[in-house]
């Protein structure tokens, strides 16, 4: 396809949407078009099951049932969303694919070949060129969490959001462990550090990545050791 897909992974209040929005800017300085999409969601369909699997209410279904909703939702907005978009060319910037599926449902202790089933079905040969995996202590992402739904309308922590502190932990050691094994499309940035820092990362990463569209790898690389000394 014409276009290219990255996607954003992380913990809890790691800082994804932000830094999505920032590379949506920089990209399209460049002249690029861009489309930004969410999972679960992204698509009319998926957004309604987005509604459904968020607030909890489906939860009685287990692990299991919830993975198959995923990957519902992620079926439809590959056919809908990311699939149009990528064949007219754009750049799709998407927060959450099917890493997070793997991470949340394999952490909940569904089988990692039923969820392999689930995503070759669901993706249906969509998958990303690049993954940013921003990488944040557990501890300190529900605190931005908390502080976050003090001045949004979230209506607080969703059902993924409010649950025990050791979950979110080993889903971070479980993101860790899978950009380890597929670090040939992984990029893992310190989500700690502040956020101009992060930017200058994952734009490091993109210019790596894709040199020869965007031949400005030599200006970020640049970017970055100034910004570290």
């Amino acid at each position: 396809m014409p276009g290219h897909f990255i996607t954003f992974e992380g913990g809890e209040g790691a800082g994804k949407s932000t830094q999505i929005a920032r590379l949506k800017v920089y990209l399209e300085s460049l002249g690029k078009p861009v489309l930004v999409t969410r999972e679960p969601g992204g698509s009319p369909g998926a957004e309604k099951i987005r509604a459904l699997l968020l607030s909890g209410e489906v939860k009685d279904l287990g692990p299991r049932g919830e993975a198959m909703l995923f990957a519902a939702a992620r079926a439809d907005h590959i056919d809908t969303t990311i699939k149009p978009a990528l064949e007219r060319g754009a750049w799709v910037l998407c927060d959450r694919y099917a890493d997070s599926t793997r991470v949340y449902q394999g952490e909940a202790g569904v089988d990692t070949d039923y969820l392999k089933l689930l995503e070759t079905a669901a993706v249906a040969g969509v998958r990303p060129e690049l993954t940013v995996l921003i990488d944040i202590p557990a501890d300190i992402g529900l605190k931005r969490v908390a502080r976050r739904s003090q001045t949004d309308d979230s209506g607080g922590p969703d059902r993924f959001e409010g649950e025990a502190l050791n979950v979110h932990e080993r889903r971070r050691r479980l993101f860790i462990d899978l950009a380890r094994e597929e670090a040939f499309r992984f990029a893992v940035v310190d989500g700690t550090k502040d956020p101009e820092y992060v930017a200058t990362a994952i734009r490091k990463a993109v210019s790596d990545r894709f040199a020869s569209e965007l031949n400005i790898a030599d200006d970020i690389h640049a970017a970055t050791r100034k910004g570290t000394r």
